[in-house]
């Protein structure tokens, strides 16, 4: 390769992991958004007199799925990158 050509590979994999960074933060932020309109969805839809160890029960649970979710897209993201970058490299 010449110097040319692997400039242009190492520029198009930092693009690249640009776009999966700012996608990262999309997500996240979906997340966020999601887990806070749902609390707030539970809170109007259970009344005041529940139990509110059972509600932080049901908010622990939502928070750990988005977490979760959060993780597995970031995964699946860092192996996207990982076989862009190989392909590039080829």
């Amino acid at each position: 390769m010449t110097e040319t050509t692997q400039k242009t590979v190492v520029e198009r994999t930092a693009e690249l992991s640009d776009d999966v960074l700012e996608s990262v933060e999309a997500g996240r932020k979906a997340a966020i958004e999601a887990v806070r309109k749902f609390t707030t969805a539970l809170e109007q839809a259970t009344p005041a007199l529940v139990d509110p160890a059972r509600r932080k029960t049901v908010i622990d649970a939502a928070l750990d799925l988005a977490e979760e979710l959060s993780a597995t897209r970031i995964e699946f993201l860092r192996s996207v990158v990982r076989s862009a970058a190989e392909t590039l490299k080829s």
